[in-house]
């Protein structure tokens, strides 16, 4: 028994000069002059970044498995390269560290609390970063996990020569403990190199960890250079922009613009207002609930930009109720006229005034077109289509303002896939009719490569110039072919240098005189030529083929079959000159009225056309065996003519029956 009360005693007095070790070890933890190492750490701390590390006042550590350390006053140089010395200076720190990643080699930083800290930020285009820790700052370093951030009276500075970005945020912690936002913030300087400032309100704590389940809330108010953008949400990683659940109002001149802000290839526009609701998750940005204007055209629907490959993705789909065709003119290179959703011009009435109609006719209006020059000069975005790849669809339920054309409606869809843009169906509805097809552009080779296959059907005629009152009451329909390839990055230089063919075919109709004098031409010579006396003139038929090389249209036939006489045509028409040179020739049914007719020649420019006799006589056979070529290629055109309920025209019978009469005629 003595033996057990020995070994009991034994214990309790190890138990009790264990006890008194530990409490001594926690005294002299507690109480360890932990400011004297501050020599050895800087130095240390200095070796393992590779740039001078310095706690300038003093240093104080909380041992734990979460270890907290405080810092009055440090200094963190940022590499030489470096345009600003410090990466960080701030006038007091305090941050917990786990001390158990510290064995693999890991800084996990769970907390982070900095007062008055000034922070310079610097990324070099060839991957150098200032906050990658590491001895060889051209490698990528190991930059520390860091948990929560909260900062008070601070600035930042963010250098990235590859994003032209230089800017100076300045941050302050509100009083009021109660406000949901407390951290306000101005940012100044350029981005994309362009003038840049916003300002706005976020949570006191900045959550940096991915792991972090507490939403950030925030509210932005930016502008960048012509473009404005207000965003107010919430946010759950920080440093990786996830997590974004936000609602936004954009604004801008041009919604090219944000090619170089975000890297999203958009078509040139007009003005713009556009709010939605924006949802970012991983390396996918979703726009959606877009409601908006694009100059006066309304604009609704989704869109999404993926970022996980190495080209973006955009796909979506939006849609106008209304879209006002003057909004389109920045997308083909015409510069948007700002009077270009007018009401027609008045001075063209039923009667005509041919002055009134030629001044209309060649008016001056911002078309991005060179002087005297109609086609658009104005070069397109085609380098910008390698960017990133696209699978949108966009529909337009009604049209208007369209002085040209009457379209009434549209959709089209859009596929971009390593630098081919291909629009492909395009559908409109034009004058009671439609165009369908594709357009294929090539951006791989220079100039750029541009295929066009279009299909026209039943256009009416009185519906093809809603402007000219007097045409409403002619009637008749076309249709016709286009096909052509050209090269280059306008759209003066595409047609200017393209090739393919163009068929063009209306049924059983008749032409107003007022309607040649809207379309430049002198119509009582035109209508002189074609009937007597009679100011409309009647066809059964009219057909007009060509072809095209290098942007020179040589007609392969050109065919008109009125009440009394059947005209063949020849000429050119240069989309590279814009010129046209065209000459007609009649074969009267009534050889009494021969003496009335002499060749008419339709000449003169895109801008300004002529019309007028030709003194000389054709010479030759008038084109007879480029008549009988197109015969063929025409009949396919000819089945989709129709003139009414049950009346078919017959065309295939008025082609037969014109090169019939040109053989005769020049036998």
């Amino acid at each position: 028994m003595k033996t057990s009360l020995n070994k009991s005693s034994t214990l309790r007095y190890w138990l009790a000069g264990l006890g008194i070790v530990l409490t001594m070890l926690v005294l002299v933890i507690f109480f360890f002059p932990w400011d004297s190492f501050r020599g050895p750490i800087n130095r240390y701390v200095s070796d393992q970044l590779g740039r001078r590390f310095e706690i300038t006042r003093h240093l104080s550590v909380r041992l734990g498995l979460i270890t907290t350390v405080s810092l009055e006053g440090i200094e963190i140089e940022n590499p030489e390269w470096a345009r600003n010395p410090y990466l960080l200076k701030a006038n007091a720190a305090q941050f917990d560290v786990s001390l158990l990643p510290l064995v693999v080699g890991k800084v996990v930083l769970p907390n982070i609390r900095l007062n008055e800290p000034r922070i310079a930020l610097e990324a070099e285009p060839d991957g150098r970063k200032t906050w990658a820790f590491s001895r060889d700052t051209s490698k990528k370093g190991t930059a520390p996990q860091i948990g929560s951030f909260i900062v008070d009276r601070g600035s930042v500075n963010y250098l990235a020569k590859a994003q032209g970005a230089d800017l100076d945020a300045q941050f302050a912690l509100a009083s009021d403990s109660g406000n949901a936002l407390p951290l306000s913030f101005k940012v100044t300087g350029r981005w994309n190199d362009g003038a840049f400032t916003a300002n706005g309100r976020t949570g006191g704590v900045l959550q940096l960890s991915r792991d972090s389940k507490v939403s950030f809330p925030l509210e932005v108010n930016a502008v960048a250079g012509r473009t404005r953008l207000a965003v107010k949400g919430s946010l759950a990683d920080l440093v990786n922009l996830d997590g974004i659940d936000a609602t936004f109002d954009l604004q801008g001149e041009n919604l090219d613009d944000l090619y170089g802000l975000l890297g999203v290839v958009l078509p040139a526009t007009p003005p713009y207002k556009l709010r939605g609701k924006l949802d970012k998750r991983e390396k996918i940005w979703a726009v959606s609930q877009i409601q908006g204007l694009l100059g006066k055209s309304d604009l609704s629907g989704a869109l999404s930009f993926d970022q996980s490959s190495t080209v973006p993705l955009l796909t979506g789909k939006v849609q106008s109720k209304v879209m006002d065709f003057a909004d389109l003119a920045p997308v083909i290179g015409i510069a948007p006229s700002r009077g270009s959703t007018s009401k027609p011009n008045s001075a063209i009435t039923s009667k005509g005034s041919k002055a009134a109609l030629s001044a209309a006719n060649n008016q001056s209006v911002s078309t991005g077109a060179a002087p005297g020059k109609v086609l658009p000069r104005t070069p397109l975005a085609v380098p910008r289509l390698n960017a990133m790849n696209a699978d949108v669809t966009y529909a337009a339920a009604d049209i208007l303002h369209v002085k040209e054309l009457p379209l009434d409606k549209g959709s089209v869809h859009v596929k971009l896939q390593a630098g081919v843009l291909q629009l492909e169906p395009i559908t409109l509805g034009v004058a009671g009719g439609s165009v369908a097809g594709t357009i294929r552009i090539d951006s791989t080779v220079v100039p750029a490569a541009i295929t066009t296959r279009l299909d026209v059907r039943a256009l009416q005629l009185n519906q093809l110039f809603p402007a000219v009152e007097s045409t409403k009451t002619g009637y008749g329909k076309f249709s016709g072919q286009f096909n052509l390839r050209g090269r280059g990055n306008s759209v003066a230089q595409m047609l200017g240098s393209a090739s393919g063919d163009v068929a063009i075919l209306m049924g059983k109709g008749e032409i107003s005189n007022i309607l040649l004098e809207f379309m430049g031409l002198d119509g009582g010579e035109v209508i002189k030529f074609l009937v007597r006396g009679d100011k409309t003139v009647q066809l059964r038929c009219a057909a007009a083929a060509f072809d095209v090389k290098q942007g020179l249209m040589t007609s392969r036939a050109i065919v008109l079959d009125t009440s009394d006489t059947v005209i063949t045509g020849q000429g050119q028409i240069s989309l590279a000159n814009e010129t046209l040179d065209i000459l007609f020739k009649p074969q009267p049914k009534d050889m009494s009225i021969l003496s009335l007719r002499s060749p008419l020649r339709i000449g003169g420019t895109f801008a300004k056309t002529t019309a007028g006799p030709e003194a000389s006589a054709l010479a030759g056979r008038v084109g007879i065996a480029l008549v009988l070529a197109a015969i063929n290629p025409l009949l396919a055109l000819a089945a989709t003519i129709e003139t009414g309920p049950g009346e078919n025209a017959d065309c295939a019978a008025v082609l037969s029956n014109a090169a019939k009469a040109t053989v005769a005629n020049g036998k």
